[in-house]
């Protein structure tokens, strides 16, 4: 079959994210069946995708949902009615069945189908598609199939995809080409599955709780591939890449075999690792370390589901400082139990974090299939029938969301190198600008200077 793939991430703030998703899809489906890929980051929207139906004449197309919005109380952006635009662009210039798929799509399934109007939908992990192309050109019923939605059909949960994956590394094609002139960054991924159980994510939910690891060797070969193919920075897209401290330690041992040159970075859990952990990261090119720390208060933590302590962050933070890595912080302020007294704990010993880049998320943004939605169903802030497709955040009983943004601009007030909400348009901005001069990497390692 003839099948389009799209990729709707219109984003780029704080950099543009290469559609990873899409390059393991066109493994799955080929050769048996004839791709094409369009980027609307890359490509634009209405002339590219009519001139991609025109010339390629599709027998399904598939839209990649990648978010929903930008998580942001301060200034929410809904990426909806961009993916409506879309829908509604090929509805008017084909008959092809439209599929819908991505992380986003599989948490808000059903509202998504209903709202873009889709014939079909994968929850999970893309590589279903290949089930539900094989009985569409059979003529089979697709209804039955794990994971696979049919219009007007029953909400599917995700299933774990159990046979091959395979990334398929095509030339440098123009939206690969996009990527490399605005910053350089390319990624790919160590393993699925996330073994944590943090209140707020919904990684566990799309990909289960089971770590399924890609062989050390076989990582280092795609980086080195993609070193090759020009990347100038490469990001692991794991939900903790130390998940699994012993692969984690034996794919960075492998970057160096493989003669990786290229910096690195990715995201980590601070729990506490073996002596030396961070050591052997930075002798593989590791040089960026964007740590999910969320808070700085010990109860804060526990209600948060984290399988660490203050005390753990404050050695992991020291270890990877050692080793001359930028570091970046993430917190989640105004969760479960904060209050003004927790809040001033975790901004007070932010304090102690030498030259690091923080990330304050001023709310937690409450989605489907997480504990954060059965308690704030318990707690009456939501309703079993209420759609969350747009964005409600979680309230704490012991501060406001004004409270808590008044107090973070109080402490943040003058320090470049703190950033609530996702920046706004003026990092966007000086971020485009910055790319357009040659930067490359995330840039966010230069707040710290």
């Amino acid at each position: 079959m003839r099948v389009l793939l799209i990729s709707a991430n219109a984003t780029r703030t704080p950099h543009p994210v290469y559609p990873l998703g899409l390059d393991y899809l066109v493994g799955a489906l080929t050769p048996r069946h004839e791709v094409h890929l369009l980027d609307v980051n890359e490509a634009g929207e209405e002339q590219r995708i009519q001139a991609a139906v025109r010339d390629f004449h599709p027998e399904v197309v598939g839209l990649s949902i990648r978010n929903i919005d930008n998580v942001d109380t301060l200034a929410v952006k809904n990426f909806v009615p961009g993916y409506e635009r879309i829908a509604r662009l090929l509805r008017r210039c084909t008959e092809a069945p439209i599929l819908l798929g991505g992380s986003g799509f599989s948490i808000f399934p059903g509202e998504l189908m209903s709202l873009l109007d889709a014939d079909f939908g994968v929850v999970g992990e893309g590589e279903h598609t290949v089930c539900l192309l094989d009985a569409l050109e059979k003529g089979d019923d697709p209804s039955a199939l794990p994971g696979i939605l049919v219009r007007g059909g029953a909400v599917r949960e995700p299933v774990s995809w159990t046979g091959a994956v395979t990334r398929r590394m095509r030339p440098a094609d123009d939206i690969r080409r996009f990527y490399l002139e605005h910053g350089g960054i390319l990624n790919l991924q160590t393993k699925r599955g996330c073994p944590f159980r943090c209140i707020y994510c919904t990684y566990p939910y799309m990909e289960g709780h089971r770590m399924r690891l890609v062989p050390p060797g076989e990582v280092a070969r795609e980086a080195r591939e993609l070193q090759e193919m020009g990347a100038r920075f490469l990001f692991i897209t794991d939900s903790a890449f130390n998940a699994d401290v012993g692969h984690s330690l034996a794919v960075a041992r492998a970057f160096r075999s493989e003669g990786l040159v290229v910096p690195w970075g990715a995201f980590l859990a601070p729990m506490r690792m073996p002596d030396g952990y961070y050591d052997t990261l930075a002798e593989a090119g590791w040089t960026h370390a964007e740590f999910g720390t969320e808070s700085l208060c010990d109860p804060q933590l526990r209600r948060y589901g984290k399988p660490f302590c203050v005390k753990d962050i404050l050695t992991a933070h020291e270890s990877a400082r050692r080793t001359g890595a930028y570091i970046a912080h993430y917190f989640l302020l105004g969760g479960p139990g904060e209050d003004a007294e927790t809040l001033d704990e975790t901004l007070n010993r932010m304090e102690a974090l030498g030259k690091a880049a923080f990330f304050l998320m001023c709310g937690v943004r409450i989605f489907p299939h997480t504990a954060l939605y059965d308690l704030a169903l318990k707690e009456g802030q939501i309703g079993t029938d209420q759609s969350l497709l747009s964005p409600i955040f979680y309230r704490s009983k012991g501060i406001t969301a004004e409270a808590v943004i008044d107090r973070v601009k109080r402490q943040a007030r003058g320090r470049i190198n703190w950033v609530y909400g996702d920046g706004g348009e003026e990092t966007e901005r000086i971020v485009t600008r910055m790319y357009a001069r040659g930067r490359t990497g995330p840039l966010w390692e230069l707040l710290l200077r």
